[in-house]
């Protein structure tokens, strides 16, 4: 029988379905009394985070022209955002747009997480190879995920739209500089700096405790989502002050590295994207 090239659309419809046939039996078996598939998870220690780091760093110095290649889309796609919120007058996002990248961060380093596992068995990682997640059993369940992570990133631009208007706002700023000035140096400016820092620290929470091991979870055994979401949430749990002391490291990290126009994130987002494959491997037994 002769062979044709399906419709793009039907093979992702394929895998989607495969991903929810996953989500079903995951979703069953969390309901029921047996929790053998529900991976076993260690307390993380601070020692694990140096580790991971130190294994991150490793993975990236031994493929970084391929892990550049893969991350340059993430400041550039920044840049592009950061400039259409400004040309559309919409200065008061731009600020929430760099710090609520952390929030789909972990998807967007799935690439790297199929590279460090890759090294970690012994084999070549090209970014060709980090490519192969598309193929993976688990690759509706990984796109569901980040799915839900973009929403939860349009949910904290939205909050944060209504937390200016109710204290700088409505009216939109001149300049970015005017903007700033009014935040730094009038009470609703602070307020707003406060508040925002406050929801923002929420948002970052949820996206934390949802998605930690969750993507190199589906990578490596391919199982449902709500079971990766549940070991993430339990890792949380089992070392809240390690994980959160990570949490901040990572968010510290990149908005450090958005400062100069985000070309920073092309080694920080690289880093910590091998690294999470590494603290994932000392959580979850």
């Amino acid at each position: 029988m002769a062979q044709t090239i399906g419709n793009p659309l039907s093979w992702i419809a394929q895998h989607l379905k495969h991903s929810g046939e996953h989500v079903s039996q995951s979703a069953a078996r969390l309901g029921s009394s047996d929790t053998a598939s529900i991976p076993e998870v260690r307390a993380l220690t601070y020692v694990d985070l140096r580790e991971a780091l130190k294994a991150g760093m490793a993975d990236f110095a031994a493929c970084r022209s391929d892990a550049l290649f893969l991350v340059v889309f993430y400041p550039l796609v920044g840049l592009v955002l950061v400039m259409m919120s400004m040309s559309a007058n919409m200065l008061p996002l731009v600020v929430p747009l760099i710090l609520g990248f952390a929030l789909i961060g972990p998807f967007a380093a799935v690439g790297l997480y199929e590279m460090s596992s890759r090294r970690e068995a012994g084999l070549p990682a090209r970014w060709g190879d980090a490519m192969s997640v598309i193929r993976s059993p688990s690759f509706g369940a990984i796109l569901m995920l980040g799915f839900y992570l973009a929403a939860l990133f349009i949910a904290w631009l939205v909050a944060a739209s209504m937390i200016y208007n109710a204290t700088l706002g409505p009216d939109q700023p001149d300049t970015f500089m005017t903007l700033i000035t009014a935040a730094l140096t009038t009470g609703a400016g602070w307020t707003m700096i406060i508040l925002g820092i406050a929801v923002g620290a929420c948002f970052a929470v949820t996206a934390l405790a949802i998605s930690l091991v969750a993507f190199p979870l589906l990578l490596d055994r391919h199982t449902g989502l709500p079971v990766a979401v549940i070991t993430s949430i339990r890792v949380l749990r089992a070392s809240p002050a390690v994980v959160l002391s990570w949490g901040a490291l990572v968010g510290i990290s990149l908005a450090f590295g958005a400062l100069p126009f985000l070309l920073g994130l092309i080694l920080v987002v690289p880093v910590f994207g091998h690294a999470t494959w590494h603290l994932y491997r000392r959580a979850v037994a």
